[in-house]
């Protein structure tokens, strides 16, 4: 039973994956596609939560995290994207934050040999704010609420980066 306890967590966070999944087979913005882009949304909130106050937080689950928070990601991206006019300028800024994400990645495994997991606070508030944007898209405007999440999109890079440099937090 304790060891099932120290598994929650990690059972929570892989839910996110076959949720993810299933998002590719519902209509953008129908109650199907809100309700499991909600559900993902929610397992990535409180895994982290209970392995840490189960005692269960583990290198492996902070990496399945990552993992199911890209898929999440990716797979939310490509439902997206072709159904709402994103301007020139907010790809650009984007393109630039994913460079940046994509170096201090490849700079992660070089220096320890893992996938840098590195969920610091600007990277939640990125995840949250990020998350909420296709829940207003339909009454604020892109515009507005774009730039938010581009600046704390680069400030999380930078924060990324400067931890990796310095050993932090890596994993």
């Amino acid at each position: 039973m304790d060891q099932m306890k120290k598994q929650i967590a990690n059972i929570i966070t892989f839910c996110r994956i076959p949720g993810s999944i299933g998002l590719l087979f519902c209509p953008v913005f129908s109650a199907c596609f809100y309700g499991l882009y909600i559900f993902c949304g929610l397992t990535d909130m409180v895994d982290g939560t209970i392995a840490r106050k189960t005692g269960a937080a583990s290198s492996f689950g902070s990496t399945l995290d990552t993992v199911a928070d890209f898929l999440f990601v990716i797979v939310s991206f490509v439902k997206l994207v072709p159904v709402i006019q994103i301007p020139i300028w907010i790809w650009v800024w984007a393109a630039v934050i994913a460079v940046v994400k994509l170096v201090n990645l490849v700079w992660g495994i070089t220096q320890t040999k893992q996938i840098p997991a590195l969920h610091t606070i600007a990277n939640k508030a990125t995840g949250l704010c990020l998350f909420l944007l296709p829940l207003t898209i339909s009454f604020v405007d892109l515009r507005y609420t774009a730039p938010v999440v581009c600046v704390l999109a680069t400030i999380a890079a930078i924060q990324e980066r400067y931890y990796i440099a310095t050993e932090r937090n890596v994993v």
